[in-house]
């Protein structure tokens, strides 16, 4: 296993610094993203769900690339679940973002079985992190909501309405996979730009087109099957 990089800045000692300023990269791309759509004049609650996605991913690759990696050493590992929460509060509120947009195309019985769902998924799978502090459930638990929530209805909005805000989105999860791909195989280039440094940019380069799709999210009235 190959020893922890570390840089020592006029005594401040900074483990792994390129992870650590990759989260911060997904950070400041979240941050932004938020800062810009909170300057839209729009009221629907699917958008608001998805800004606050921005913030509180914002926040959990921060304290993650912080905390989780370039200062542990002052930190116990159970330091590591606040961010980890955080970020699966962050998946959690993209599936509601995503259930809200498409909700005018679904029936009245689905919409609240999925509104119901993301809610227990979201107490579930952080009762196992929590209990078990294994990262294992917040990956399992993103995968489950890029994956199985997000795609399908972006799919189906996308074949009924031809939404330019669902094509972006499947963009971006695209990016997320391939970021997951690269952290669960542990492909790396060198000790100083590693798996999470690549699955961290790529990250970057999904949360940048989630950012293109909240700019895009509008149903065509003519395309709504069903009513708020």
């Amino acid at each position: 296993m190959e020893a922890m990089t570390y840089v020592d800045i006029m005594g401040l000692r900074i483990l792994e610094p390129v992870t650590t300023a990759t989260d911060l990269i997904v950070s400041a791309v979240c941050f932004y993203a938020f800062f810009r759509l909170l300057k839209k004049d729009r009221s629907e609650l699917y958008f608001k769900y998805f800004n606050w996605f921005f913030l509180t991913m914002g926040l959990a690759t921060a304290i993650g690339g912080l905390i989780g990696h370039g200062f542990l050493y002052a930190f116990s590992f159970e330091w590591k679940l606040p961010g980890w929460l955080t970020s699966m509060l962050s998946i959690s509120l993209l599936e509601r973002a995503s259930i809200g947009y498409a909700k005018p195309l679904l029936k009245p019985k689905l919409r609240v079985f999925l509104d119901r769902a993301n809610i227990i998924e979201l107490l579930l799978f952080m009762t196992l992190t929590f209990s078990t502090l294994n990262f294992f459930f917040v990956e399992v638990h993103s995968a489950f909501g890029l994956l199985v929530v997000n795609t399908p209805l972006h799919l189906y909005v996308y074949w009924k309405t031809r939404s330019a805000g669902s094509k972006y989105m499947l963009v971006a999860i695209s990016f997320a996979m391939f970021s997951a791909i690269f952290f669960m195989n542990e492909i790396s280039v060198h000790k100083w730009f590693n798996y999470f440094d690549i699955s961290h940019l790529l990250m970057a380069m999904g949360c940048w087109f989630f950012y293109q799709t909240a700019k895009k999210l509008r149903l065509r009235k003519s395309a709504y099957s069903y009513s708020y």
